[in-house]
């Protein structure tokens, strides 16, 4: 196991967040732009069945609760700074576990903030008029406001991630209200009903839809980055991911039925901006600048999110030696590992300037799920040493939920392997890229004699 001793520096990170903070960072983190958009692509994988379409939405929700449940009890286990990376360095060893940590920097987080950096400027675009150079500057503003914010505070940056994902879900909700109160979709022939025939195909379409689906739930394991700054963990954690998980099952549910009360399952399926269609079918072309806007305030809040909480797997990384030894300090004034929030924050903007993410995250975001999967394995593990805390929380259904969650995230890797090995193995390739970056560093280390020893 690697120590925790600190660096030289004599800054801590500040126990600051409580329970409200975590749970509206989970739901902030995994709201950006996916509701606004991938319905419509999940109703045309099931044929147009509304009652397929929800359990889809109900199934990828169920699953990711089962992923919260066993967090739940891993965060309460361990909380300290980094999560997942911790788990896993912890039960797999430290290979496993800056691999992660690397495809997390290079491309997953990264790579999500780049990709709601550019969609923000997008969806601007809708609003004013915006050149290519202008967007692109744009993206990278934005990246620069959030890194501002992470920089200055943890309390600062829990405050802005408060508010949007208020603003947001406030939103969703008088949006859904307002379709449902007005539209007229569940007056066509057939909405309820199942598809005509069920084959292979049905079956492969549940199963691509289903990806869709746990790609728009994902996000919530990035709070456990940030125990080392939670207050009462072991209360805290457990409570706001079954809360947050459960609101965003609520959430997701309502705007695909006001979706479908508003167009119709059919026209709603034709769509791929489904949010703005189904509010300009409703209320008039006008109205679809105030889902712009709403849709801005949540990819600015879901980007805030990612950045509150990634660095801080970078900053577990210096700690142990494995990373720059800069972005294990924390900043004396503000407490926070500034130096790891900026240069995350600064691959994110040049990935957003060249627009290289798209092609990094088509190939690697689905490997994030095989480390979800490995995360959660190791409560097992942990049990199995006998890590016991009095009054600790013990996930509900063990062994079963975190069995239900490893399974269902392995076989959402096998699927992609199976049905785009090309892909695949250039994802696994970048990962695995990680390999000789792990032991130049464990060299360095070496020699360096750094204070923090396997």
């Amino acid at each position: 196991m690697v120590s925790e001793k600190p660096s030289h520096q004599t800054a801590t990170l500040e126990r600051t967040l409580g329970l409200r903070d975590l749970i509206l960072l989970i739901i902030g983190a995994v709201i950006g732009s996916g509701i606004f958009i991938v319905p419509s692509a999940v109703l045309r994988q099931v044929q147009g069945s509304v009652a397929l379409a929800m359990l889809v939405w109900l199934a990828g929700g169920v699953l990711s609760l089962l992923g919260a449940l066993t967090y739940g009890e891993l965060a309460a286990r361990n909380a300290k700074a980094g999560g997942i990376y911790i788990y896993i360095r912890d039960c797999f060893g430290p290979l496993p576990a800056f691999l992660y940590g690397w495809t997390l920097f290079l491309v997953i987080s990264s790579g999500a903030i780049a990709a709601l950096a550019v969609a923000f400027s997008a969806y601007l675009g809708e609003i004013v008029p915006l050149t290519p150079a202008l967007s692109k500057l744009v993206a990278v503003g934005m990246i620069a406001i959030v890194t501002v914010v992470n920089v200055r505070g943890t309390r600062e940056s829990a405050n802005v991630q408060n508010w949007t994902t208020a603003i947001k879900i406030t939103a969703i909700l008088i949006m859904s209200a307002g379709l449902l109160w007005l539209g007229r979709g569940f007056s066509g022939a057939g909405v309820t009903s199942w598809p005509t025939e069920a084959g292979a195909s049905l079956a492969s379409g549940f199963g691509l839809a289903m990806i869709a689906v746990l790609w728009a739930y994902e996000g919530w394991q990035y709070v456990t980055f940030s125990a080392g700054e939670t207050l009462n963990a072991q209360r805290n954690f457990p409570r706001a991911l079954l809360i947050g998980s459960a609101a965003l099952i609520g959430i997701y549910l309502l705007a695909n039925l006001a979706y479908i009360a508003a167009l119709g399952p059919t026209k709603a399926a034709q769509t791929d901006s489904i949010a703005a269609t189904a509010v300009t079918a409703v209320a008039g072309p006008a109205a679809s600048k105030l889902v712009a806007l709403a849709i801005l305030i949540s990819i600015f809040g879901a980007a805030n999110g990612v950045t509150l909480t990634a660095p801080r797997v970078y900053y577990a990384m210096a700690r142990d030696g494995l990373f720059f030894h800069r972005l294990a300090e924390v900043h004396p004034g503000f407490r926070t590992p500034a130096f790891a929030v900026l240069a995350s924050s600064a691959w994110a903007a040049v990935l957003a300037a060249t627009g290289t993410f798209e092609q990094l995250l088509t190939f690697v975001v689905f490997s994030g799920w095989l480390f979800y999967a490995l995360g959660a394995a190791c409560i097992f593990i942990y049990r199995r040493r006998g890590f016991e805390v009095t009054g600790l929380y013990r996930v509900p259904g063990y062994p079963w939920t975190p069995l239900l969650f490893i399974l269902a995230a392995a076989a959402l890797v096998i699927n992609t392997m199976a049905t785009q090995p090309g892909r695949a193995a250039v994802g696994l390739g970048v990962v695995l890229l990680g390999a000789p970056v792990y032991f130049i560093w464990r060299w360095r280390k070496g020699v360096s004699g750094s204070e923090t020893n396997e």
